[in-house]
């Protein structure tokens, strides 16, 4: 009898725990910004990744495998990036990799990977790193972030429905502001946009006066800065020290509760495009991506409570998103062909993430278009959908 009860024990408790997974673990490598000045992104993006590593695994992993997560910090920088791949990769012999954290890493590996012929869907904002031609061929390479094309596109169609036609440009000088101000220049007469002005500056600039001032005296209807990081929160609070009425549109990487800290209450009124995760109770209960999003902040926010060190922001379902894609790929064709996991990933259609509903396919490694983007104003500290 004691026997009997002892069994049945064990087996509530296994089925409780979810199911056991005995078979060969399917290694994915994660290279994040886990140190240096993208670390605020990278260190969150890495937690989440483990977060839906473990929910694969708890659902049943890959056909009965488990995801095997294996981590490296690329120091926010681009050569300790390839050495970063490198080790994954031909040390760690990973099956397919997620990351890295910035657009410079990404294009840093994205010649190395393509080489390897690894499968990897990266978590950058810029378009290069699934760009062709002069920025090398990208057949391994997928993203899980919008494209900046989609979001200049998306800014550009709300600005449009608001009858603005002149725009002054603000944009930073690294590889992400670069990649904004080619989409920014290049699309804006399909929209009706003149740009009036165009003005940069280094990410690690402490003050944007000069080029407010050049834009003012250019009488644009609307202000676009194109960067990430603190330096948003300073232009925003150098617009607001000029006194200029001319609203402010800031990127798609921007909104982030620590932008609002930074900013202050030079932060309200400001606009941005945004992932739908910064205003998810707005968004009507028809969306297709409302139950995914408000899974995912459960998920974040009550489960594993993240938000507590690290308060959400439009980056936080990138890692979701470029392993749930590795998973969907992996579940049908298995880990061991990498140009079958390259295929599969091409042929995703339809896929409902947190970042948008992804239709992928030979020349479009992102698949995300503009309805996978909101544009929101902060209005009294809170994201308001427009």
């Amino acid at each position: 009898m004691k026997k009997q009860l002892v069994a049945f024990l064990l087996i509530a408790l296994i089925s409780l725990s979810g199911p056991v997974l005995a078979a060969e673990p399917i290694k994915i490598g994660a290279f994040f910004a886990l140190s240096g000045p993208a670390a605020f992104i990278g260190t969150p993006t890495k937690l989440v990744a483990e977060m839906v590593v473990e929910k694969i695994n708890k659902d049943g992993g890959i056909n009965g495998s488990p995801l095997e997560l294996v981590v490296a910090d690329t120091e926010s920088d681009p050569q300790k990036a390839l050495l970063a791949a490198r080790r994954l990769v031909e040390r760690e012999k990973v099956t397919a990799l997620v990351g890295p954290t910035r657009t410079d890493t990404g294009m840093a590996v994205k010649a190395y990977l393509h080489q390897r012929r690894v499968p990897t869907v990266m978590t950058v904002g810029g378009d290069p790193v699934i760009m062709g031609d002069r920025f090398g061929p990208f057949d391994w390479i997928f993203k899980s972030p919008q494209r900046s094309s989609v979001a200049v596109s998306r800014v550009y169609e709300y600005l449009q429905s608001r009858g603005v036609t002149r725009v002054g440009l603000l944009t930073a000088s690294d590889g992400f502001g670069k990649d904004g101000l080619s989409w920014l220049t290049s699309l804006a007469g399909e929209y009706g946009i003149t740009i009036t002005a165009n003005e940069q500056f280094a990410p690690t600039d402490t003050d944007m006066t000069t080029q407010l001032v050049k834009i003012r005296a250019t009488d644009p209807e609307f202000i676009i800065c194109w960067t990430i990081g603190p330096a948003a929160a300073l232009v925003s609070k150098n617009v607001q020290q000029l006194g200029l009425t001319i609203p402010l549109m800031h990127c798609h990487g921007i909104p982030d509760p620590k932008y609002l800290e930074l900013a202050g209450d030079a932060a309200d009124g400001t606009y941005m495009p945004s992932t739908k995760l910064m205003a998810a109770e707005q968004l009507s209960d028809d969306d297709p991506q409302k139950a995914v999003v408000m899974e995912f902040i459960r998920l974040y926010k009550d489960v594993y409570q993240f938000e507590r060190q690290y308060p959400m922001n439009t980056h936080s379902g990138y890692a979701w998103d470029a392993i749930m894609l590795l998973a969907e790929a992996l579940r049908k064709v298995g880990p061991d062909d990498p140009v079958a996991i390259r295929d599969a990933l091409r042929q995703t259609s339809g896929f409902v993430g947190v970042s948008g509903v992804f239709t992928l396919s030979e020349e479009d490694h992102n698949g995300l278009d503009t309805d996978s983007l909101i544009i929101v104003k902060v209005e009294q500290g809170e994201w308001v959908m427009q």
